[in-house]
């Protein structure tokens, strides 16, 4: 229920956030004020500046001024906030983020450890489970007490799959390695077939059992091979260093394509998975070990939970019991607490951490999420919605950047930043309630009753790619051809088995592409330009324009400030405390030393050609080779990027988008990919159906992960998955046209594209 319908009048200034002369990033030196104790939703483009106001101000502000009351010594100990560049903040309360960064890929890190679920489930098995094995730590998989000595608390062990490295039929000089860039010849080849310990005439099944061991596993030696010193790795030792230990994604599409074939992950013989030892999962409450309520979906655990009515852990029962059913509340109850929290989604990983929050007896609190709904269905949205108006009447200040209308809609305040991107946004186009931001004729506005018909014409498959029997996670042995050469939309609530079946069943397939949002590995270093290959291009033209060599222009080798090597800032280790980041001095975060600095491309120097977004270095760079990439870029809706904007600042959305990129220089493929409208403005999703389109035209087949209405209306063709999450999903409810579904269907997902098409 909005303000307007409460009567709620906000009071004086006291009940304002006021923001004076906000300049941070691309805010364009903006002024507003935005009611406490209400629910404001920031709208605008992506790169319209609305994190930089929420986050980047308002919150950083909050969070430094919270630090300066502590004393001088402890202040020492902690990040040191740099004042966000804004002349006034007036009346600001303390900032609680709750955002979508992922929980850590640790994999010890399990939805029970990190909401402290599965220590209270330990210190209650301590107490009651019989026989009794010790203390609490005797349950923790993470202890030496409590983990499998076998995996050492893992649940599972990775081998490399030595039948996909090589052809024991044949000898070394017959191309027995058939691991990529290991061809009979090569510097690898013969760092092996000429190291003196094999005979490179021997097929490979006639080795020795101490020949089979140094070819394969002998680690890195020192040896003399042609009068030269060289390093000798075993095959398997080498395959692990040149290309497991690397991101996938940064790996060309064949070598991507043999360590999947080629790493086997397996799950421990010893624990069954469980990851505890036998002492621990002897122990056992109701029939029940540990192990197995851990396994338990969280809503039939919270059940099982429930029946326990010993007194002496009452208290501790009770708290597990809020818990579990608050993860229920905010559509999670299909999760398990060994879920690893690594591979949660960003909205997953933000929705337990509201969890926290929602039994908190904090008031006049500033709350600020990241598009809470991502990854939810339309269905779970209003849920959300409820949540986000719990805090607010709590007495809370609750700050939404927020795309979906359906949240728009409860907002008691709407805030539109624009109109543009990057230099083109920055500026408060709309501030007001959702009916004045109906009639201001905005982007926003005018796209919050726009509708994606029903395509007209699908198109006709080429043919179908078939899954038979998939019974990964909650499937239940399910069967379905998914047609080729279309666009197919798997759609269905949070935790029916899209995932399981798309990504769990196609990942290994040939001519497959998975385009999806997980972390892009690699140092602090990478960014758009250096991953998508660019920046050769872009150094190759500074060359050239200057006369001097091209790693003078790489910020990773010559060129490189000594005193940052080339980050831009210097971190400053705290031990246990997290590290400070402060510019460089020495550079000003430019990043490139002062000779290097001085050699310019018409007009422009390195450090400013890298500062430069998608759209503006279209403009300015001439060679062909960057336009392309450059092109590819705006097309995937990124020309807002920075080309120099490190990689860890994107969110998922965004680094979906730049896989995509990279993905569609390749030959014609299958393209999966996962929740590709995550971030982008209403405005933006009809410029990705028309990218899904091309694809498609193109001759590939694009399958989309999706819960967003006018990507399943655009459809050729509809996978409905359910009817539930969890144990009650995993099931294929529908499977057609859009049309059919909208005419002839009954599941969720149906009733609320019927809806949507209708107008509500």
């Amino acid at each position: 229920m909005s303000s307007q319908q409460t009567g709620r009048p906000a009071a004086d200034s006291h009940d304002l956030i006021q923001v004076r002369g906000a300049r941070e990033n691309n805010l364009a030196d903006i002024s507003l004020d935005i009611p406490k104790r209400r629910l404001t939703v920031f709208t605008g483009v992506s790169g319209s500046g609305k994190s930089s106001l929420v986050f980047g101000t308002i919150a950083a502000e909050s969070q430094r001024l919270i630090n300066e009351t502590y004393t001088a010594f402890i202040q020492s100990f902690m990040p040191s906030l740099a004042r966000p560049d804004v002349d006034a903040l007036h009346n600001l309360s303390a900032a609680i983020l709750v955002d979508q960064e992922r929980m850590g890929a640790n994999v010890r890190s399990t939805v029970g450890t990190a909401t402290d679920a599965s220590t209270m489930l330990r210190i209650i098995f301590s107490r009651l489970g019989r026989p009794y094995v010790g203390p609490s730590m005797h349950f923790s998989f993470n202890l030496p007490d409590g983990m499998c000595p076998e995996c050492e608390g893992l649940g599972r062990v990775s081998a490399v799959d030595v039948d996909e490295l090589v052809d024991v039929e044949r000898t070394l000089n017959e191309g027995a390695i058939t691991v990529p860039n290991f061809g009979v010849g090569t510097w690898y080849w013969r760092t092996l077939a000429e190291s003196g310990f094999v005979d490179p005439d021997v097929k490979l099944k006639e080795f020795t059992p101490q020949q089979w061991r140094d070819f394969l596993h002998k680690p890195a030696t020192k040896i003399r091979q042609n009068d030269f010193n060289v390093t000798y790795e075993g095959l398997v030792v080498k395959v692990q260093r040149l290309y497991l230990a690397k991101d996938r994604e940064s790996l060309q599409s064949h070598i991507r394509a043999f360590v999947d074939r080629a790493v086997t992950f397996q799950t421990c013989p010893a624990c069954g998975g469980s990851r505890l030892n036998p002492a621990a999962l002897s122990s056992r409450i109701e029939g029940r070990n540990i192990a197995e309520c851990s396994a338990m979906q969280i809503s039939d655990l919270a059940g099982f939970v429930r029946a326990i009515e010993d007194p002496s852990v009452g208290p501790l029962v009770a708290t597990l019991r809020e818990l579990l059913d608050s993860l229920v509340e905010v559509g999670l109850g299909y999760l398990s607490l060994d879920r690893e929290s690594g591979t949660l989604s960003g909205g997953e990983a933000q929705r337990v951490k509201m969890v926290r929050h929602l039994g908190s007896a904090l008031t006049d609190v500033t709350y600020v999420f990241d598009e809470p709904t991502v990854g939810l269905h339309p269905h779970d949205v209003q849920r959300m919605n409820d949540l986000l108006l719990r805090l607010r009447d709590k007495g809370n200040t609750v700050l939404v950047v927020e795309h979906e209308p359906e949240v728009i809609e409860v907002a008691d305040h709407v805030v539109d930043l624009g109109p543009g991107a990057g230099s083109s946004g920055g500026t408060v186009c709309y501030s007001g309630d959702v009916a004045g931001l109906r009639r201001s004729g905005t982007l926003t506005g005018t796209h919050l009753g726009h509708r994606t018909p029903l395509r007209e014409k699908v198109r006709a498959p080429t043919g179908q790619l078939s899954i038979s029997g998939a019974t990964l996670h909650n499937l239940k042995d399910v069967s379905v051809d998914l047609p080729l050469g279309v666009l197919t939309v798997v759609t269905g609530v949070a935790g029916s088995g899209k995932s399981s079946l798309v990504q769990g069943s196609l990942r290994r397939r040939e001519g497959v592409v998975m385009v999806d949002q997980a972390p892009i590995r690699g140092s602090r270093r990478s960014n758009p330009a250096t991953y998508t290959g660019l920046l050769d291009p872009i150094r190759v033209a500074f060359s050239k324009a200057n006369g001097v060599k091209a790693a003078l222009f790489s910020a990773n080798s010559e060129g490189a400030c000594p005193k940052c090597n080339g980050i831009g800032l210097v971190y400053t280790d705290l031990a246990m405390m997290a590290g400070v980041a402060s510019v460089c001095e020495q550079c000003e975060g430019r990043r490139f030393t002062p000779e290097v600095l001085t050699y310019k491309l018409d007009g422009k120097d390195i450090s400013e050609v890298l500062a430069m977004p998608v759209t503006e270095a279209r403009e300015f760079l001439t060679p062909r080779a960057a336009r392309l990439i450059l092109d590819r870029l705006a097309d995937v809706g990124l020309g807002y990027l920075g080309l120099g904007q490190p990689l860890t600042t994107l969110s998922g959305g965004e680094r979906q988008r730049l896989k995509l990129a990279i993905h569609m220089a390749e030959p014609a493929a299958t393209y999966v990919l996962d929740e590709p409208t995550t971030g982008l403005h209403l405005a933006d999703v009809d410029q990705l159906l028309q990218l899904l389109d091309r694809l498609v035209d193109d001759g590939n087949t694009v399958i989309v992960i999706e819960h967003h209405q006018a990507v399943m209306a655009h459809a050729d063709w509809l996978v409905d998955l359910g009817p539930g999450a969890g144990h009650d999903g995993g099931q294929v409810v529908f499977t057609g046209t859009p049309a059919d579904l909208v005419a002839h269907g009954d599941s969720l997902t149906a009733r609320h594209l019927r809806a949507y098409l209708q107008g509500g």
